[in-house]
């Protein structure tokens, strides 16, 4: 006996202090705390090792051991739920918002917009999140050493002369997208969408003819005017793809990439909101729309997104997508499928959530299309950490969009949703909650992510890249 415990206990990592305590332990089961209290686990982990070292003895029962492998699988069960349970609590990032960190108003439109429940959020604890700044997300990455491939000139779309001169600083993130609409003549994405996918070499390397690119971006951008929408347009995509693009770039995310992920980012971030009502998926579901029905209430907005840019792609003129393999069409459709529907701010809380449980693994492994899912999602919200002027203009153009929703309710005898009714005016407020407590938070977790994925290489310091700017101290 003492020769097998030799064996068996040193072996197995135990110390003699610990093989003493086992020699000792009761495996008796009468006694045991329930299976879902905190005490369960210590006690079912505990038993485990010493059925263990009996079994290499030969000395237990085989009723001693059922009874304890069962209790140790119900605490395991117990653990599991009470786990899931918690991964699912979408709520307890807004419960961690203050009930005097942000106005009634404020607060009711962060629970309506960015999770799938409304009313207020419990108190969970008087500590609040710290959050790091969207410099230190791009500084995570590293910088391109990839060189734009490009293809024929002659057999590219014109360019005016002052398109050009804009696009110089397509790489920037204060890019000024209003600049290129003056300058584009209302056709922002046209020009810069072609320009980006030409940069990476996707018209060569999927064989897309120029004159069918050019059709499809057309529609798209025909598509964003359509409800003349002051914030939902073809400004607000063009901004999007042209924001996606910088932390491809920028960040070096481009090189963890391949060429068919790459061509689904970028049509996934320019088609993200294509024809938007203007109003928002709420609004849909309250007032009974044809697309509340159609997609049942689910994710109405980003499903009609998705299905209307598609069936475009269907037709001759505007696909692009014809020249691609079988395998390459069903991985292009699934991620572009993935990232829009990320896209829904209800989902907010849960995304970072999973991937900020994701990140505390030991050895993490960040799938493509959650990646991309949530860069896409922190691009859409990105523009408090742009220049105030930018930011200041994107915010007056989308409390008008709110206002002219609460305009609808009003005919329709609805309730105001949060920050829509245009004689209760909380602009300040509502921006600084927005950045508190949904930007910077994201921010935070995208950064986080792309150490991960980008680990291997070190990112060069920045010269382009300066701290978030103060838009949360002007307001």
């Amino acid at each position: 006996s003492s020769g097998r415990k030799g064996a068996g206990g040193s072996k197995e990592g135990s110390t003699p202090q610990e093989e003493v305590c086992l020699d000792a332990l009761d495996l008796e089961t009468d006694h045991l705390p329930p299976f879902d209290t905190p005490d369960a686990c210590d006690k079912a982990a505990l038993r485990l090792r010493g059925l263990l070292q009996q079994l290499q003895r030969g000395e237990i029962s085989a009723e001693i051991l059922q009874k304890n492998l069962l209790y140790a699988a119900k605490v395991l069960e117990a653990v599991f739920i009470d786990e899931t349970k918690r991964l699912a609590d979408e709520d307890d990032e807004l419960s961690e918002v203050q009930p005097d960190a942000v106005p009634p108003e404020v607060r009711e439109w962060l629970a309506s917009t960015f999770t799938r429940q409304l009313g207020t959020t419990r108190r969970k604890s008087d500590e609040k999140p710290k959050f790091k700044s969207v410099a230190h997300a791009i500084r995570a990455g590293i910088f391109v050493d990839r060189i734009y491939r490009r293809v024929n000139n002659t057999a590219l779309m014109q360019f005016p002369s002052e398109v050009v001169r804009v696009l110089k600083t397509l790489d920037d993130w204060s890019f000024d997208v209003f600049a290129l609409h003056e300058s584009a003549q209302g056709q922002p994405i046209k020009y810069l969408s072609y320009d980006l996918l030409n940069r990476y070499g996707i018209l060569h390397k999927f064989k897309i003819v120029p004159a069918t690119l050019e059709n499809f971006l057309l529609r798209i951008e025909e598509g964003y005017c359509k409800y003349k929408n002051p914030y939902h347009n073809n400004l607000h995509a063009t901004d999007v793809t042209q924001t996606v693009h910088y932390m491809l770039c920028k960040t070096g995310l481009m090189n963890w990439l391949t060429d068919l992920e790459i061509f689904a980012t970028l049509v996934a971030a320019l088609i993200h909101d294509f024809e938007h009502t203007g109003t928002t998926n709420n609004f849909h579901v309250m007032s009974g729309t044809e697309s509340a029905l159609l997609y049942n209430d689910r994710a109405v907005l980003e499903n009609h997104h998705i299905s209307a840019s598609f069936r475009l792609l269907k037709e001759d003129d505007c696909n692009i997508l014809q020249n691609l393999s079988r395998e390459e069409y069903r991985e292009f459709r699934t991620l572009v499928i993935d990232m829009v529907l990320a896209t829904d701010m209800s989902f907010h809380f849960q995304q970072l959530k999973n991937m900020r449980n994701l990140l505390t693994l030991a050895e993490p492994t960040v799938d493509k299309s959650k990646a991309l899912s949530l860069v896409l999602h922190c691009c859409d919200i990105s523009h408090p950490a742009n220049k105030w002027q930018l930011h200041y203009r994107w915010t007056t153009s989308l409390l008008e969009e709110f206002f002219r929703q609460g305009d609808k309710e009003r005919e329709l005898g609805l309730p105001f949703s949060p920050l829509c009714d245009r004689n209760n005016i909380m602009i300040a407020e509502s921006q600084i909650g927005f950045i508190d407590f949904i930007v910077d938070p994201s921010m935070a977790v995208c950064s986080d992510m792309l150490e991960v994925i980008l680990a291997p290489e070190k990112p060069p310091a920045s010269k382009e890249t300066e701290t978030k700017t103060n838009s949360r101290s002007v307001w």
